[in-house]
């Protein structure tokens, strides 16, 4: 296989099935039938692996990745299946921080292209059914898997996990789950199942109770970790990182009862050395000290404002790069901009960005310094400019405003 085969593959599967990266809400297939079949023709090799199963709306790429690695300290072999990716498509399959092999992928799809035609998976239920080959053939200990969007009917929740956990719930992806807080969190529920132990992290009174009142129908043990005390840290520096300490706390003493060797110097170790146990980046990544440079993949109204929060306590002039997709509601985020910053605006290259000119009279409205620009790059290179010394750059507001700029400039900053 070449490197052009493989690209071909991955593109014929980009092109194939739909995606919800690219397109949005249409590529949306809820229900399980589809992964069922999937499975069933790859001989279910999600029966055959151990998996802890992370749902939620914010930090659950964090809180799955911080897990990876506390295991991986721990001297096991683990599998760590998330989305979307930032740069490469096999970001999404990997094993103890290790991208997933290019060759599997392009056999896989080669496989997949034979698949019945009465079976039509949409592209995250190719790659789910990938991911769990994939952790069967390498022989993990333990698969971590993060849900995709929403619990229910979610391709990932086809799995029976040792224990499953839901970070938070907030408003995200409205027209898909539902309208209401109380409408998301039942979606998210979706992923306790009987007798399986679920770990909390939400702080959410109404939240809180819709998850519990699930457990205690599914008669799994519910544990709440929002009160939990820890003077762990983390390698990945968001402050919003602490909720999801305790949440990956929380999945480690479940673990620990059903007699996984964790040490509590796994669990320091592991939390210090997730970038370089699993290759994660993109939340508050500094990318560069010189200028201060950081981008972070919050992209809806609950992780814009804990990130917004925290630039707002660096005392520095800020230059923020920002672009959107069409399903963000763009006027909640307006209220959360930090002032006195410059501001640049650009559209992701991605099927469903947003141009900025399509919400310019918000721009206007908000009385911000801010210009449009053709790209991201352009954006970037412009605030580089423009940064003085003690000033600083943040990238954010989706995943593919980030993705398209550390695809750019990652190499060249290494």
């Amino acid at each position: 296989m070449t490197a052009e085969q493989y690209r071909e593959a991955v593109e014929w599967l980009f092109v194939q099935a739909p995606n919800y990266q690219v397109d949005g809400q249409k590529a949306y297939k809820p229900g399980l039938d589809n992964i069922i079949r999937l499975c069933e023709f790859f001989g279910n090799p999600q029966e055959k692996i151990r998996c802890i199963h992370i749902g939620g709306t914010n930090g659950k790429g964090s809180t799955s990745n911080m897990l990876a690695s506390v295991l991986q300290e721990a001297g096991y072999t683990v599998g760590l299946y998330n989305s979307p990716h930032l740069i490469d498509f096999t970001e999404r399959i990997k094993v103890n921080g290790k991208n997933c092999d290019t060759g599997f992928v392009y056999d896989f799809i080669k496989k997949l292209k034979q698949l019945p035609e009465d079976i039509q998976p949409s592209f995250f239920e190719f790659t789910t059914i990938m991911a769990f080959e994939y952790f069967y053939q390498q022989q993990v200990d333990f698969a971590v898997i993060e849900v995709g969007l929403g619990g229910r009917l979610d391709s990932t929740n086809i799995i029976s996990p040792m224990v499953s956990a839901i970070t938070n719930v907030q408003l995200d992806h409205q027209d898909l789950l539902g309208d209401t807080i109380e409408e998301i969190a039942a979606e998210k529920a979706g992923i306790i199942k009987p007798g399986i132990p679920v770990i909390s992290g939400d702080e959410e009174g109404p939240v809180k109770k819709i998850l519990k009142k699930k457990a205690q129908q599914e008669n799994a043990l519910f544990s709440d970790v929002t009160g939990t005390e820890t003077h762990l840290q983390s390698d990945l520096k968001g402050n919003y990182q602490k909720k999801n300490i305790r949440v990956v706390l929380g999945i480690i003493r479940e673990l620990q009862k059903q007699d996984v060797n964790i040490s509590e110097e796994h669990i320091e170790r592991g939390l210090m050395h997730v970038h370089r146990n699993t290759g994660f980046i993109g939340r508050w990544f500094e990318f560069s000290k010189d200028p201060l440079t950081i981008c972070d993949t919050a992209h809806n109204q609950a992780g814009l404002e804990q990130v917004f929060a925290q630039l707002n306590s660096l005392n520095r002039r800020k230059h923020i790069i920002l672009g959107f997709v069409n399903d963000k509601k763009i006027d909640d985020v307006m209220r959360l901009l930090p002032e006195d910053a410059v501001f640049y605006f650009a559209k992701p290259a991605i099927h469903r960005g947003r141009h900025p000119e399509e919400y310019e009279n918000l721009l206007k409205e908000a009385k911000i310094n801010y210009t449009i620009f053709n790209s991201v790059q352009e954006a970037y290179l412009s605030a580089k400019q423009e940064c003085m010394k003690n000033e600083m750059i943040f990238i954010g507001g989706s995943n593919f405003v980030v993705g398209e700029f550390l695809e750019k400039n990652l190499e060249i900053s290494e």
